[in-house]
């Protein structure tokens, strides 16, 4: 019954318009003070819930994509990326979600991403003859790649919250399985491109050197490989690297590029600061309500009659799917992961599955509801740049969402294509 209330509660307040954290919270410290339990033990958990070392790596990287985002790095590699690829049918299309990759390597959030490649891509993408509610299809189907592709907040939550998975093993897991679902998408919008004979129709497209723009754009390209590089030959830890990357970015914009001001400075700390305590915030107020499933012993229960369906390892893993892609709709990794792991670990536990992979496989889920109308995070800040409703995109972003799906079956099916980096690396 006080599982029912909890849950009930959390999700009344949550169409109420309260916000997400506050909701996790008020429903754990009512569920408490109905079981009679101790609700001195909400100061503790709230404290306990952030007081974690590799927790201090998420204020970086949100500073590190806001600092990427001012120096110009997206317009540098868009025009890279299309010297490369070309002016033909679908070229454009190609190239925002290959950005939207590389910035996945830079800041790890898909919001973030979606905004930055979708401000940069757009118009150039309707002088080339793409339709808008495509564009908004796209750039957010690219910027779900993000949560994949390290470092990726969500990653790092992950790791914090389950015994045995470490940063670096999950961030290198997460990279072939985000390479797979770019390349998936990007085989979608080309298909999509040919068929419907989207690009190529810019008659006033610029010739691009791609000696030139790549000398251009090697600033950005390098980011991930200082980050990730760092960590694998034993530099500096992920909170560490997430400093490290945020000098490196502050190093390219005042005297690569020289495109910052000391102004730009103090508004990125300021942006970075609240869009940090937002998510250190959720984090918090989200152990109270992880505390109070876990005393009220509500999650047990729930993880047995799973189990007790006897649907398979595969049957339970398209139960998942099916639940995380809708909640994925509404919530962001970071929140999905702190409400539901809880009841997910025991599951995987029974199934003797590999953690890290397993962390791998939920993101990818939560990475497909996110551009999945009609509540989905990516989609919301893609329409809006192009200026189209979500409805519009459905016919576009459904091709997408199964691109991506064929990408997720294929790394449950063979769990090598994220184990395999890790091992190799000598992190798992």
């Amino acid at each position: 019954m006080i599982g029912t209330i909890l849950f009930a509660g959390f999700v009344a307040m949550l169409f109420g318009g309260v916000p997400i954290g506050v909701a996790l919270g008020l429903a754990g410290a009512f569920c408490i003070w109905l079981a009679d339990q101790s609700i001195m033990a909400m100061p503790t958990n709230v404290y306990a819930g952030i007081a974690k070392y590799p927790l201090m790596a998420i204020p970086m990287f949100v500073l590190v994509g806001s600092v990427f985002d001012r120096t110009g790095v997206a317009l540098r590699l868009v025009r890279f990326a299309t010297a490369l690829v070309g002016a033909g049918r679908g070229a454009l299309a190609s190239v925002s979600v290959l950005v939207a990759m590389v910035i996945g390597g830079i800041s790890g959030s898909g919001p973030a991403t979606s905004a930055a490649v979708g401000q940069v891509v757009t118009r150039g993408m309707v002088q080339d003859g793409y339709p808008r509610p495509f564009i908004a299809s796209t750039v957010a189907a690219a910027a779900a790649t993000d949560i994949l592709i390290p470092p990726s907040i969500a990653f790092i939550v992950y790791a914090v919250l389950v015994p045995g998975v470490s940063v670096p093993a999950i961030f290198m897991a997460g990279m072939f399985p985000g390479i797979l679902a770019g390349c998936a998408i990007i085989v979608a919008v080309l298909i999509i491109s040919w068929i419907k004979d989207f690009g190529g129709k810019n008659p006033d497209r610029e010739a691009l050197s791609i000696w030139r723009t790549f000398k251009e754009a090697i600033w950005g390209l390098m980011a991930p490989v200082v980050i990730l590089g760092g960590m694998r030959a034993g530099l500096f830890t992920p909170t560490e690297a997430a400093v490290m990357a945020v000098f490196y970015g502050l190093f390219v914009g005042f005297v690569v590029y020289r495109t910052l001001t000391l102004r730009d400075v103090y508004e990125m700390l300021v942006e970075a600061a609240e869009l940090s305590g937002i998510i250190l915030s959720v984090i918090a107020l989200a152990s109270v309500f992880a505390w109070s499933t876990s005393t009220l012993g509500i999650v047990q229960p729930v993880a047995d009659w799973i189990v007790g369906l006897h649907l398979g390892e595969y049957g339970t893993i398209a139960l998942l799917m099916v639940v995380l892609v809708l909640i994925g709709m509404f919530l962001d990794g970071v929140s999905t992961f702190l409400i539901l792991l809880p009841v997910l670990l025991p599951i995987a536990q029974f199934y003797h599955w590999d953690l890290t992979w397993f962390g791998v496989v939920l993101t990818m889920k939560i990475a497909i509801g996110q551009f999945t109308p009609p509540m989905a995070v990516n989609l919301m800040v893609s329409c809006r740049i192009a200026g189209v409703s979500m409805e519009s995109t459905i016919p576009w972003v459904i091709w997408m969402i199964l691109a991506m799906f064929m990408s997720l079956a294929a790394v449950v099916v063979f769990p090598g294509i994220a184990l395999w980096l890790p091992r190799v690396m000598g992190v798992l």
